[in-house]
């Protein structure tokens, strides 16, 4: 049986995965859509129903409003698990936030100051700015309007339902 459905936001944007339990209960309540289903038939006495794969939420919850929370793993959502000085992919213990601008210079932690690095790159830069350090930045960042669906413990890239490619499309 799968266990876990992609929840969209209204503009169909991948905003979480949830379990499918999770996803019927919205479904009955009428709070999202059932976009695509697997294969698995749900039973119970009086009805049988195929497990949601893809929902959308109807309406934008409180959260959605706000906006992206500032976190380390949002920071590496954001930069593709990649590094912004070498480009090399890592796993997120490989990898650590570093400020663009250093907080001995005056530089903020905020989204548009902070950058996924790995701890090589880093160690190099040290308190300069990456035009200090002769380095570059892949990418400049920004603070995002949305992220991918956080990865899900042993969900990796190549595992993650056919069914929700086309909702998950990487953006780097």
């Amino acid at each position: 049986m799968i266990a876990q459905t992609l929840l969209l936001t209204p503009w169909m944007v991948p905003h979480k995965v949830i379990p499918w339990q999770t996803a019927v209960t919205m479904s009955f309540l009428g709070k999202v859509e059932v976009i695509e289903v697997y294969d698995d038939v749900i039973r119970s006495p009086s009805l049988s129903i195929k497990a949601p794969a893809v929902v959308r939420l109807k309406r934008p919850t409180l959260g959605m409003k706000r906006g992206v929370k500032f976190s380390r793993l949002n920071v590496l959502l954001r930069d593709g698990f990649r590094c912004q000085y070498c480009g090399e992919k890592k796993v997120a213990r490989e990898l650590n936030y570093d400020h663009v601008i250093p907080r001995v210079q005056g530089g903020k932690t905020v989204w548009d100051n902070i950058v996924a690095s790995c701890y090589a790159c880093n160690s190099a830069k040290r308190g300069r700015t990456p035009e200090q350090a002769g380095m570059k930045l892949l990418r400049a960042p920004v603070k995002p309007k949305w992220l991918p669906p956080a990865p899900v413990m042993g969900l990796s890239e190549r595992r993650i339902p056919e069914v929700w490619a086309g909702y998950c499309a990487s953006s780097g």
